[in-house]
């Protein structure tokens, strides 16, 4: 339906141009916006890349693991019924590491694991377990200390203090955490 709503608003501003004699504009505007969003894609490459590898690195460098181990106690308290040494909590902490670091990029494929594994331990196979339920709310929330992508964007158009957002953005990130794992903690006592 949106994509009818889309179409059909850039059809009637395409038509409102033509008429109006705005015609050279519009194609400008176009121009201009692909321009600007092949330099974001090409920025945004650039910075998922180099943060995915740090991310590698880490990895590779036992600094994930240790802060995994760190995570296990509050991840066993929100996942009870996944068992401590699965799969799936590595993929868990991998994601909400990657997440909190601001590296969402990083954390979709920790995330996609995580829901596999623990697609592995439900017993109802066409119904999402608690636990996915949990790591989907949680994860969506996603905690964060930087983000990232969004200091990136206010690098590129030119903000002059990029990382003022790291503050307001830790305290909306907890508030949305902490309601989300509420929200969900809420939901299981119910079911």
């Amino acid at each position: 339906m949106l994509n009818y709503l889309w179409g059909a608003m850039i059809f009637i501003g395409i038509l409102v141009a033509a008429f109006t004699g705005n015609m050279a504009e519009v194609t400008n505007g176009a121009i201009d916006a692909a321009k600007e969003a092949v330099t974001v894609c090409i920025t945004m490459v650039g910075v998922m890349s180099m943060w995915t590898g740090v991310m590698k690195i880490g990895e590779e460098a036992g600094v994930i693991r240790s802060m995994s181990r760190g995570l296990r106690p509050i991840l066993k308290r929100l996942f009870p019924d996944v068992p401590e040494n699965h799969r799936a909590m590595d993929h868990i902490a991998a994601n909400v590491i990657a997440n909190f670091l601001g590296l969402g990029w990083a954390a979709t494929p920790a995330g996609l694991m995580a829901m596999e594994e623990l697609q592995s331990l439900n017993r109802q196979k066409d119904r999402a377990s608690k636990a996915m339920c949990m790591f989907m709310i949680f994860n969506m929330s996603s905690l964060q200390l930087v983000s990232i992508n969004i200091i990136a964007y206010r690098t590129q158009y030119g903000s002059a203090n990029p990382s003022e957002i790291i503050g307001p953005g830790i305290i909306t990130t907890l508030a949305s955490t902490a309601a989300a794992v509420i929200f969900a903690k809420a939901a299981e006592a119910v079911t």
